[in-house]
C-alpha cells in the first residue's frame, strides 16, 4: 500500500517538470475581416509556431466557404441564387446552416442569418443625421426570415425562397471557425491554447505554468478595466456591446445591434457575455440576448444546459443566470 503515495509523488513531480519546459506562443493578425489572437502552448517555439500557421490555414479554410464577400464561395453561391434553385454545397456548411436555424427557433428569430438581408439604412459611421423612416425599415426587413430558407438533407442543397435573400455568418461564423480550428490543433495533440476572434474565444487545456486560463468582464464605462474575472476551462465565450459603436439622433443613442425583427437598434443592454463548451453557440446566442433584452435573454440562457450568461444592463447593473459565480481576485 506504501507504493501508492510514492507513485503518485512521481506522477506530479514529472507533470510539472514537463510542464515546466513548456513555452506559451501567440501571434495576433486580421482574419475573416477581424481581429485574431492564436496562442499555443508547445514544447517549443518553433513547434509552437508551426500550429499557428495551420490554425491560419484552417481559419483560412473556413472564410472561403462562409464568406459573403467572396463570389467564389458557397454561401455566395446561395445568396446568388435566391428564389431562383437550390444550391448544392458542402455537409461542414449545411450542417452550420441547420444549426443556426435550431438557434433561431430557439431565440424566436432574434438571431437569423438571414439578417445579411437588411438594407443598409443604419449607419455607424458619423453620417447619419436623422432616423429611417418606419416605410424604410419596413422594407430593409422584408426579405428577414430564417423559416424561408429551406434545406434538403437528402441532396445536401439550400434554397432562399425569395429574391434578394441573403445569408451572412457574421454573428456565428468567428465562433465557428474558432471551434473548427481548437478541434484541428487538438488533433494534432496541442496540450492548450486559445483562440481568440475579437472576443469569440475558446481554450483547452491551461496556461504553460498550468494555471487556468482567465477571461475579464469589460466595464462599458471604461473599456479598459473588468468587473470581473471567470476561469474558462475546457469551454468557450463570446461577447457583444453596445459602448463602442452606436450613433446618437435627437439626444438619443441608437445601438449598432439590430433587431432582424422590427429593424430596430436595440435598447437596455450594454454588454453581454456567454459561456458554453462551444464559440458558435455563445457567438450566436450573446447576439441573440443582447436583442432579446436581460430578462428575456436570461430567462432563456437558464433553460439551456451548460449555458451561462452575463448581462451588463442600461444601468450599469450585473445581472446573471444561474450559474455564474464571480471571482474579482484574479
Amino acid at each position: 500500500m506504501r507504493l501508492y503515495p510514492i507513485f503518485f509523488f512521481l506522477i506530479i513531480s514529472f507533470s510539472s517538470m514537463a510542464q515546466e519546459d513548456l513555452v506559451t506562443v501567440s501571434r495576433v493578425l486580421k482574419l475573416m475581416g477581424t481581429r485574431f489572437e492564436i496562442t499555443v502552448v508547445a514544447q517549443n517555439e518553433d513547434i509552437g509556431y508551426i500550429n499557428i500557421d495551420e490554425a491560419i490555414a484552417e481559419i483560412k479554410r473556413i472564410e472561403k466557404i462562409i464568406s459573403s464577400w467572396d463570389s467564389n464561395s458557397e454561401t455566395s453561391q446561395i445568396n446568388k441564387n435566391a428564389g431562383l434553385q437550390p444550391v448544392k454545397v458542402s455537409t461542414e456548411l449545411f450542417e452550420l446552416i441547420e444549426r443556426s436555424k435550431k438557434i433561431s427557433k430557439i431565440t424566436d428569430g432574434a438571431f437569423d442569418i438571414s439578417y445579411a438581408s437588411l438594407d443598409r439604412i443604419w449607419r455607424f459611421n458619423g453620417e447619419m443625421k436623422k432616423l429611417p423612416s418606419k416605410e424604410e425599415i419596413d422594407k430593409s426587413i422584408s426579405k428577414i426570415n430564417y423559416n424561408d430558407i429551406d434545406l434538403d438533407k437528402e441532396n445536401s442543397t439550400v434554397f432562399l425562397r425569395k429574391v434578394g435573400m441573403k445569408l451572412g455568418f457574421g454573428a456565428i461564423g468567428k465562433g465557428y471557425a474558432a471551434d473548427k480550428t481548437k478541434a484541428l490543433l487538438i488533433s494534432k495533440g496541442v496540450l492548450g491554447g486559445i483562440i481568440n476572434a475579437s472576443g469569440d474565444l475558446t481554450t483547452w487545456g491551461t496556461k504553460n505554468t498550468g494555471e487556468k486560463w482567465m477571461v475579464g468582464i469589460t466595464n462599458p464605462l471604461d473599456t479598459k478595466k473588468m468587473f470581473s474575472w471567470l476561469p474558462v476551462i475546457e469551454s468557450s465565450v463570446a461577447t457583444s456591446g453596445s459602448y463602442e459603436k452606436y450613433v446618437v439622433i435627437n439626444d438619443e443613442k441608437y445601438s449598432h445591434i439590430i433587431d432582424p425583427r422590427t429593424g430596430y437598434p436595440t435598447k437596455g443592454v450594454k454588454s453581454v457575455t456567454v459561456f458554453a463548451k462551444k464559440a458558435e453557440l455563445c457567438d450566436a446566442l450573446a447576439t441573440a440576448v443582447f436583442i432579446m433584452g436581460r430578462d428575456s435573454g436570461i430567462h432563456m440562457i437558464n433553460q439551456l444546459p451548460g449555458v451561462d450568461v452575463v448581462v451588463i444592463d442600461e444601468n450599469n447593473e450585473i445581472n446573471k443566470s444561474s450559474g455564474i459565480i464571480f471571482d474579482s481576485s484574479k
